[in-house]
């Protein structure tokens, strides 16, 4: 049953490494301009959705954020409240640095969000004389796109890479149990092996039992007779001594 269940598993994981690639690719280049509301007040920005479990993606964000932007990733964000609510999977950059998008520092507010239709990330920009807009800035906002369609690349190709990881694993475990099985077999064989001449030890053993307990009962037979002629020879003896003793009287 163990090796069955191993086999099956790997069957499952190379199902969902098919599938991921075939499926998962295809959502990599939707991004969308898309309004989100963020500590009370609705930004527009870029949001992308990824095929992903959502923990997952935000975790990466929060990485993708820090490596890219040169600046704390502080997240989540907490409202200014009494009860200090923790807003889950909003991220914020203050002064953050991205060449590729601007020469001036800018800050990045974000979002990620499991939805029914795939995990959202979403982000905007404050660039101090403009936010992130597809129509109003539009170099930036395609210079964006294409970082926010990169992290969604290498999102996909982690998981696919883990995927990898883990169906390895079960190759490993496949070939270990087939190694075992096989072992086993030749144990099991080893094993008739010994059972078979052990099986001749003793059959040639009861047949010299058998020889050794005929030649037994020939050796009481010969015993008896032995004892017979014993007590012959001691009783002619005796008649041997009457005799003698019979001619020593009549010389007396």
């Amino acid at each position: 049953m163990k090796g069955k269940r191993t086999h099956v598993l790997a069957a499952a994981l190379l199902l969902m490494l098919w599938g991921m690639a075939t499926t998962g690719w295809a959502q990599r280049s939707t991004v969308d301009e898309t309004e989100v509301e963020i500590n009370g007040i609705t930004r527009k920005g870029q949001r992308i959705l990824i095929q992903l479990d959502s923990k997952l993606v935000e975790k990466a964000w929060s990485n993708y954020l820090r490596d890219k932007s040169g600046g704390s990733v502080k997240g989540p964000s907490i409202l200014p409240t009494a009860k200090a609510q923790a807003l889950k999977g909003v991220y914020t950059v203050e002064k953050a640095q991205i060449d590729t998008i601007t020469k001036n520092p800018m800050r990045i507010m974000s979002k990620v969000e499991g939805t029914q239709e795939g995990t959202m990330v979403w982000w905007t920009f404050d660039m101090g004389n403009a936010y992130l807009s597809k129509a109003n800035t539009t170099k930036e906002w395609e210079r964006s796109e294409a970082m926010l369609q990169q992290f969604a690349r290498s999102v996909y190709i982690q998981d696919v890479q883990q995927q990898i990881a883990d169906a390895e694993k079960v190759l490993q475990n496949s070939q270990t149990e087939a190694e075992r099985v096989v072992k086993q077999a030749t144990d099991i064989q080893d094993k008739i092996a010994k059972n078979q001449q052990k099986k001749q030890e003793l059959e040639a053993a009861l047949v010299a039992n058998a020889k050794e307990l005929e030649q037994l009962n020939r050796d009481v037979e010969n015993n008896l007779k032995q004892q017979e002629a014993a007590k012959q020879e001691v009783e002619n003896m005796r008649k041997a001594v009457e005799i003698v003793k019979a001619k020593m009287q009549k010389i007396n």
